[in-house]
This record gives structure tokens, sequence and C-alpha cells, in this order.
């Protein structure tokens, strides 16, 4: 009577309970695409440092300077493309 216990007579996929695991991969593969689409989106990023001009004892005088960091759209979407290997591709333990 043992060996009965753990039998299933309808052995179907819908009637087993699995219980649902965490995808530790999709989560990341979801913010990588966020990421990917963010570098689509904006390709361009400024920013600004300050420079001495004028140092005459005491006398300084600083500027600041702007600074353009840009990139290709075609970044973000190999960006995207990485996300969705890692969220449709199922990895193996």
């Amino acid at each position: 009577m043992g060996d009965m216990e753990n039998t299933y007579f309808f052995e179907t996929d819908f009637l087993r309970y699995k219980p649902i695991k965490s995808r530790p991969m999709k989560k990341a593969g979801i913010v990588v695409i966020i990421i990917g689409a963010l570098l689509t989106i904006f390709t361009t990023v400024t920013y600004f440092s300050r420079e001495k001009v004028v140092d005459l004892g005491d006398l300084e005088i600083n500027a600041n300077k702007r600074h353009n960091l840009t990139w290709s759209p075609l970044i973000g979407v190999a960006v995207m493309a990485v996300g969705a290997v890692m969220v449709f591709v199922p990895f193996k333990k």
C-alpha cells in the first residue's frame, strides 16, 4: 500500500501542483531591457565640470565647462536584445 500513495492514476501536468520558482535571470533580463530602452531613447548625457580659468594668488576664477557624452541608439537596441535573451532563453541549474 505504501507504493500506491505517490502514484497518479491520471497523470497530467495541469493536475499536479508545481510551486512557482523564483527566476532571477528573468527579473535581471527585464531590468536590462529597461536600461536598453533608456539608452535608446536618451542618446546624450550632459555633465559639467569646474575648471580653473585664472589663479593669481588670492584671486581665483573658475568656470563650468560643459561635456556631452553621446552614443548610438544601436547600443540600446543591442542591450535590449541581451535582455530578451535573458528573459526568453531557459537556463538550467
